[in-house]
């Protein structure tokens, strides 16, 4: 397999017009478990991540004892911890899906984690990528969301308002009494689910707006998450201080914290 991932006529008309679009077979059943072997060893602290890991269910009101360490796990940059990531396929057929579809001048911008532990059942607040953004000219950006285990409705797939990129941002706030993550109003009655298999992805731009329920099955819902916007905005990010977290935790890193 190439690192070329084609899309249709009518999966790039979808993203365009709905914001949104699943691509299948991104990965190898084979790749899949090379992925998932690395992805088990970030999340056992094999791989030391400090600060650069965090719990995104901190949100929750339910202060009851759940049998994991975090509900909602969100690991930042494991390609800082593991640079060879960068060449592997999932990053390579990222960019260039993202170079097809926005043009040549796309780059990686950033790449992350998101695991929600069995049976904690906290979902991800309904929320669109550029509420978190700094201002930019230029808001071109695609999120490549990779299954690593299959993601059903049960498990926290993704959901999405089909067409909300194309009309004005909805306000945002803090998400319940903290953690990080924000949240604004939608409901699944607007929403459609999209279940994946393992290997396939969802694509979206930055101002989709998505949401996922908890987990509430006995597996891992494990994803893979690679970021890419035009290169000058990216540099325009990292001189307004917006680099997602690396200047300080990989300082931290370097000093073994």
């Amino acid at each position: 397999m190439n690192e070329q991932i084609e899309l249709t006529c009518a999966q790039a008309t979808q993203l365009k017009d709905q914001g949104f679009v699943r691509v299948d077979g991104v990965l190898t059943p084979q790749q899949v478990d090379r992925y998932v072997q690395l992805y088990d060893a970030f999340l056992s602290g094999n791989i030391a991540t400090g600060h650069l890991r965090a719990d995104l269910g901190g949100h929750v009101e339910d202060e009851s004892d759940i049998a994991a360490p975090e509900r909602i796990t969100q690991i930042m940059w494991p390609s800082v911890r593991v640079p060879v990531l960068h060449d592997a396929p999932l990053h390579l057929r990222s960019l260039a899906i993202a170079r097809k579809f926005f043009g040549d001048d796309m780059a990686f911008d950033f790449d992350m984690l998101i695991n929600k532990f069995p049976n904690t059942n906290t979902s991800t607040p309904w929320h669109q990528d550029m509420a978190y953004w700094i201002n930019l000219p230029d808001n071109r950006s695609l999120s490549v969301w990779m299954a690593l285990d299959e993601a059903t409705v049960d498990n926290g797939c993704m959901w999405y308002v089909p067409g909300a990129h194309r009309k004005p941002l909805r306000e945002h706030w803090e998400a319940g009494k903290g953690g990080g993550a924000l949240e604004c109003d939608a409901s699944e009655e607007e929403g459609v689910p999209v279940p994946l298999p393992a290997g396939s992805a969802v694509l979206h731009v930055g101002a989709a707006l998505h949401y996922s329920r908890g987990n509430s099955t006995n597996t891992h819902r494990r994803a893979f998450i690679v970021n890419c916007r035009p290169r000058a905005m990216i540099e325009l990010e990292r001189r307004e201080g917006m680099d997602h977290g690396l200047t300080t935790n990989v300082r931290e890193i370097r000093q073994g914290n």
